[in-house]
């Protein structure tokens, strides 16, 4: 037997190994979270019941129990919205997104609507707006309405070194959009795709991005956006 097949095969065993270690991990995660969450009184808070229902969903989703994991992840987002813990709904919708399930696209689109009404972290948004630039087709303008919007959203809600390296990510997201668009590869062509674009107009880049959450959702809203809306300090 060569040494390279050898190494191989050692390889081979330790990544097996690994894999075997981390499914065991995940299972006694789950074990250990749906005692907590079986343990809860019925007088528990909503929200902390919640979060241990998202508990349960991590560990199903890394074992491959998206169904499952969907289930309690899509309670606990209705729980975050209604006690406005926006954050949190925002990340369950991500996980939602992940679950992979018939509805998840309409996941990622309540996500997006969330994670840009409100003050979230910059970089839960620009996840969600990664995600549509990996749904959409190479020629779609939507994923450069999405790339650009992530980059507005990290220049406003960030600074310093969180500033200066997730503004670089939105950079060359924006970058990787307009080279499998219309395969740009340079700075001035770059400049003179976003103005052909209208992608520097802020306000009409976010209506373009509102269209954009309207087709994901169409009709499957779960929640009231005019009543949101109007709970808003400027509305």
């Amino acid at each position: 037997m060569s040494d390279l097949k050898v190494m191989k095969e050692g390889r081979d065993a330790i990544k097996a190994i690994d894999q075997q270690e981390s499914v065991s991990q995940l299972q006694r995660q789950l074990g250990e979270a749906r005692k907590t969450l079986n343990r809860m009184p019925e007088d528990s808070k909503p929200v902390d019941r919640a979060r241990a229902l998202l508990d349960v969903a991590s560990p199903l989703l890394g074992l491959g129990q998206q169904a499952q994991a969907w289930q309690h992840a899509r309670e606990a987002f209705s729980v975050f919205v209604d006690y406005e813990h926006w954050q949190e709904a925002v990340d369950t919708a991500e996980m939602l997104y992940q679950c992979d399930q018939p509805d998840s696209i309409v996941a990622l689109g309540h996500g997006i609507w969330l994670a840009v009404t409100y003050p979230v972290k910059a970089q839960s948004t620009v996840d969600l707006l990664n995600d549509i630039i990996d749904e959409t087709p190479d020629d779609s303008d939507g994923a450069a309405v999405a790339a650009m919007a992530a980059h507005y959203i990290a220049d406003l809600r960030t600074e310093g070194e969180e500033h200066s390296s997730l503004t670089f990510l939105t950079t060359q997201m924006i970058a990787r959009v307009a080279k499998r668009h219309r395969g740009i590869e340079d700075q001035d062509t770059l400049d003179t795709w976003i103005e052909m674009y209208n992608l520097n107009d802020v306000p009409e880049l976010f209506k373009r991005l509102g269209l954009i959450v309207d087709v994901l959702v169409g009709e499957k809203w779960w929640f009231d956006r005019d009543a949101l809306r109007a709970r808003l300090p400027v509305h």
